[in-house]
């Protein structure tokens, strides 16, 4: 990756850069502070070329893992093979995995596009777009997806952004439960009782073990509070769903809460809730916004 592959956005309050060609991976997104420039998502090195070492990705044709081999929709087994060598499930769909195209440019604001057809065997024909906006106070990440196959499919989506965190970082987002599992990360069952260090639905910090889990009943807004540097994001779904996948792996210097259409192995689940029924040109879309304002204390969330 060279530095002309990469695409930068910038205004008076931010620098966003980009790379298409990387999965239509973010790697960096910083706020302007007077004479400093922080970052918010935690920028890529640079020089892996893994997308789990990038600031953000999409999720698409589906977010996280799917079980089975595969799924069965009306009648018919899709096979869907494992995508990352240290998983033992297919994860996060494709579209990170391929190289997306600038369709549009302009100051402020740019389109990727992608259109994949069969990636890896699988039985996904699609034509994704995923439009960057800068805000004045934040960015807007739009990801729309279309069947352009034959046959009606399942569609899920999503975004994976990696906030930066430190031992003064809390979070706060409103849930009324959660997706538990075992050692494999695949979901056994549901409780509105929270494990010990898991309820975020008031400011807390990021300590504790790891979390791999779809939370429910989320409300589409979730708080990341940086009172050491005197800033907050707010994450916003408008047209959230109520699920919302938090990851917090232990001694790192990130974590993830990823606007999600869909719970983890969706299409095994009964109803198969979340996912989106799409014909054959047939589109859905997810919005978040990631809003920077004031370190919010010790404030509720509303």
């Amino acid at each position: 990756m060279t530095a002309e592959e990469i695409i930068t956005l910038e205004n008076d309050t931010q620098r966003l850069q980009l790379a298409p060609a990387m999965g239509g991976s973010t790697t960096a997104w910083d706020w302007k502070s007077g004479s400093q420039t922080l970052p918010l998502f935690r920028p890529w090195d640079g020089g892996s070329g893994d997308r789990y070492t990038l600031a953000c990705f999409p999720l698409v044709p589906w977010s996280n893992r799917i079980t089975g081999g595969g799924f069965e929709f009306e009648g018919a087994f899709y096979q869907i093979h494992a995508n990352r060598t240290e998983e033992h499930y297919p994860i996060h769909g494709n579209g990170w995995l391929q190289p997306w195209k600038v369709a549009e440019r302009e100051s402020g604001r740019v389109k990727l596009l992608l259109e994949s057809r069969g990636f890896d065997g699988n039985p996904y024909h699609y034509r994704s777009t995923e439009t960057f906006l800068l805000l004045p106070d934040g960015l807007q990440i739009d990801l729309t997806v279309t069947n352009l196959g034959k046959a009606a499919m399942p569609f899920g989506l999503g975004l994976h952004p990696y906030f930066v965190r430190n031992k003064d970082t809390r979070l706060m987002f409103k849930a009324e439960g959660v997706w538990l599992s075992g050692d494999d990360p695949i979901p056994t069952s549901h409780t509105t009782t929270f494990p010990e260090s898991w309820n975020y639905n008031s400011l807390a910090p990021l300590e504790g073990p790891l979390i791999d889990a779809c939370y429910t009943g989320w409300n589409g807004k979730a708080v990341v509070d940086y009172p050491d540097r005197g800033l907050s994001v707010t994450m916003v779904m408008p047209d959230c769903n109520g699920y919302t996948l938090f990851y917090r792996p232990p001694d790192k210097d990130f974590f993830c809460i990823e606007p999600i259409t869909h719970p983890i192995d969706a299409f095994h689940m009964p109803d198969h809730p979340g996912l989106a029924y799409l014909t054959h040109g047939d589109s859905f879309a997810l919005r978040a916004k990631f809003l920077v304002g004031p370190s919010v204390g010790s404030v509720s969330q509303g």
